[in-house]
């Protein structure tokens, strides 16, 4: 087993961790807790991506109330000697898998007073799943009769910026900001109304946990500090469920040493991550192995992240798949919009799946754990884009096919939602 260089103890808040602290913003000064060198294999421990805020219990109260400023924890920043400004870094994905002391995971519907997610018109209530994670088959018992091998993955890994490209994203986030405060209507996609979630999440220092920076840095950087919440050109909070076991994945060098962090644990997650608290998250290790590619950027002309999928499973083989287009669920015509071609798949599979005895939070979930495949299938034919989700017949134990509608048990009553104050 590779050496551990980052280690978590699950029991403690991430403020109290008793070897290195994580951190929660993306900064260029914060500074390295592990130095390796090109071609060393190692091991990183993580915390799940609230840092212990939900439970392993009956209650969705603490996905209704979780602290949104508190997250991503990640461990690192890995410094790697010899990486600089335009090189890229060469990460290889070698295990993946849960802590021992946590070997359970978890999904939620956040609730719209919290955020929401991409359905939160449909699910506005906070519901939670409880996951059993067996090495890299999971199973719920508020989901009954799935179980599956799932698709591991960090759901959030990247390099530190620059300054100036720290400012780049606080800019363009801050206008598009500003935009939507002037004219709500005009930020295409997104809900209105009292209670609609941020068009971006700006630096703030509330909550923010900047590693091993002493106190008065850590405060003035934290002003400026970016959230881990979207994915930007370093990487960062993406969601792909393809970066798993044995994938390798080539990330653009900001800053001296790269600076490599890493955290949200996925257990699995479909494609979109729908749900918002997606995935199955957990706390978890990953063995990684680094090597550098001098003036990579450059010579392969990248800027963003780029990655060779891995070739371990699931290897699913049987799949129902939804399509949806560009018309809203009231009947309006979108031009070309891909945002409600994917919406309308997904509600189309959720409403299947309640003909199987789910309710339609537990199809909602479905969807964010089980590794679903999502596609545009079609942008080119005016007005419509195609866009479809496939869900595979093998993680469930029954037949989901369409062979087999109007044989549904109730599978509702174990799920867990809606517990009041």
């Amino acid at each position: 087993m590779p050496e551990t260089r980052f280690s978590v103890d699950t029991e403690r808040g991430p403020d109290e961790q008793p070897d290195k602290t994580p951190h929660n913003r993306w900064h260029p000064d914060i500074p390295a807790t592990v130095s390796v060198k090109p071609g060393d294999t190692f091991r990183l421990e993580m915390l799940d991506w609230t840092g212990g805020q939900i439970h392993n219990d009956e209650n969705p109260n603490d996905i209704r109330d979780v602290e949104l400023e508190q997250v991503h924890y990640l461990s690192g920043p890995v410094e790697v000697e010899g990486a600089e400004p335009g090189d890229l870094l060469k990460v290889e994905l070698l295990d993946l898998g849960p802590l021992q002391e946590m070997e359970w995971g978890f999904n939620g519907i956040f609730s719209q007073q919290n955020g929401g997610g991409f359905l939160t018109d449909h699910f506005p209530d906070a519901a939670k799943t409880i996951w059993d994670v067996d090495g890299t088959v999971v199973s719920s018992r508020h989901v009954p009769d799935v179980r599956y091998e799932g698709k591991i993955h960090p759901g959030l890994i990247g390099t530190a910026p620059s300054h100036e490209l720290l400012e780049e994203w606080n800019t363009r986030e801050r206008e598009l900001i500003e935009k939507h405060e002037e004219d709500p209507e005009s930020i295409q996609n997104h809900p209105t109304g009292e209670e609609d979630p941020p068009v971006a999440n700006p630096p703030t220092e509330t909550a923010a946990l900047m590693g091993e920076m002493d106190s008065d840095e850590a405060e003035e950087a934290a002003r400026e500090g970016a959230r881990t919440v979207p994915g930007r050109e370093n990487g960062g909070n993406c969601d792909i469920k393809e970066l798993s076991l044995g994938t390798t994945i080539y990330f653009p060098v900001y800053v001296e040493g790269a600076k490599l962090s890493m955290g949200d644990m996925h257990a699995s997650q479909g494609d979109g991550e729908i749900s918002f608290c997606g995935g199955i998250e957990m706390a978890g290790y990953a063995d990684l192995r680094v090597d550098v590619v001098k003036d990579g950027m450059e010579k392969h002309g990248v800027d963003h992240p780029i990655f060779q999928p891995g070739h371990r499973g699931p290897d699913f083989s049987d799949w129902v798949t939804f399509e949806g287009y560009s018309v809203t669920e009231d009947g309006e015509q979108r031009y070309m919009d891909a945002h409600v071609a994917y919406r309308r798949a997904a509600l189309e599979a959720i409403d299947y799946l309640a003909k199987f005895g789910y309710s339609r939070e537990q199809a909602y979930m479905l969807l964010s754990t089980v590794p679903v495949e999502g596609r545009i299938s079609g942008i080119v034919d005016v007005p419509n884009v195609c866009a479809t989700l496939s869900i595979p017949n093998e993680a469930f134990e029954f037949d989901i096919t369409p062979d087999s509608l109007g044989e549904s048990e109730n599978r509702s009553k174990s799920v867990v939602t809606d517990d009041p104050l």
